[in-house]
């Protein structure tokens, strides 16, 4: 006899970041409500940070292989970038959730009211809310602070305590990734990052950073660096840093320009060059803590290229063709990807 489901699809969303047993709950959850399930995996596409360290095929890995065969087939998984824009963010989970349901299909999103991260729930009227209560005693901030906290030879030991509340399937990759060389790379900048935010817990207020971003265009092409330290060492970013005590944000834009890369193009023409100036200020958009940026958007048109050379904070310079951008969106710092997307429409085709 077949079972009377009380929806045609159940939605599921998270970033799994990894897959522990309240996220398991809801996903049997979501099981029970409806034949099929959409799992949308967020922060795909993202490169390794400690906040996202498992790309979005292991994720989903962890998620499929948590469950019976027969669960498997009932489950479709749907990467699902950040944006860090809520509107645009809001229309690609529903234009990804359309093509794989019916125009008619009744709709559940399964989740509970964790804390202001859960504030998408709301965002979705058309779906009925299915809710509940939180599952288990911890999140998954929990077992990544006590995974990055080890080393590979510690890792047993140092999940020891969250056992009981990660699946056994999550457990066994999380011991064979700290076999490979990401996990010292990303032990490493947690430790950094850790140690950047113990050094501001006695501010009397959480600090808010601003920051300021150049992207220069010329010749269709844009100006990048190499991160040399950490976070994000090795990453792509536009050239940008903190804005110093007595600067306004485009002196401080012109400095970490010069500093980063020696883009030796007078200020009278980068000032011509100016067509936006762009505030970033999403939540989530750094690691190291609530930082705002205002990127500066200069198009030099086909002027010569100008000569550059690392410096200062940059691994290495180089000029790279806008047009190969969209396939390189792993290999970003933070939001820098997206940034490039505001002014260049990287995605817009996506």
């Amino acid at each position: 006899m077949m079972t009377a489901f009380p929806f045609d699809t159940a939605v599921l969303i998270g970033r799994f970041q990894p897959v522990h047993a309240g996220h398991l709950a809801l996903l049997r959850q979501a099981l029970a409500s409806a034949p099929q399930v959409i799992v949308v995996v967020g922060s795909a596409w993202q490169a390794r940070t400690p906040r996202n360290p498992f790309t979005w095929m292991e994720r989903e890995a962890m998620l499929r292989n948590a469950l019976p065969e027969a669960d498997r087939a009932r489950l479709t998984v749907l990467p699902m970038r950040d944006y860090y824009h809520a509107t645009r963010w809001v229309a690609a989970v529903l234009q990804a959730v359309s093509r794989h349901s019916a125009p008619d299909a009744r709709i559940g999103l399964v989740g509970h009211f964790k804390d202001a991260t859960s504030g998408y729930l709301d965002d979705f009227p058309g779906w009925q809310l299915i809710t509940m209560e939180r599952q288990g005693s911890i999140d998954a901030t929990a077992v990544r602070d006590a995974y990055f906290g080890a080393t590979p030879q510690t890792v047993g030991t140092a999940l020891a305590g969250v056992a009981d509340q990660v699946p056994a399937n999550t457990l066994d990759f999380l011991h064979a990734f700290a076999a490979q060389p990401e996990y010292a790379a990303l032990q490493q900048e947690w430790t950094m990052l850790r140690g950047y935010r113990e050094a501001w817990s006695r501010a009397p207020y959480p600090p808010v950073f601003v920051t300021v971003d150049a992207v220069v265009r010329c010749q269709d092409q844009i100006l990048l660096i190499r991160r040399a330290h950490a976070p994000g060492r090795g990453l792509l970013a536009v050239p940008g840093g903190f804005i110093e005590q007595r600067e306004t944000v485009w002196q401080s834009c012109l400095r970490e320009l010069a500093e980063e890369t020696h883009c030796a193009v007078p200020e009278a023409a980068l000032r011509a060059a100016l067509r936006q100036v762009h505030v970033f200020d999403h939540p989530d958009r750094s690691q190291r803590g609530r930082t705002i940026t205002h990127a500066h958007y200069f198009d030099l048109g086909d002027a010569p290229l100008p000569a550059v050379q690392a410096d200062d904070d940059a691994q290495s310079v180089q000029w790279l063709s806008i047009g190969g951008l969209a396939a390189m969106e792993e290999a970003f710092f933070e939001d820098h990807f997206h940034m490039l997307d505001h002014f260049l429409g990287l995605t817009a085709q996506g």
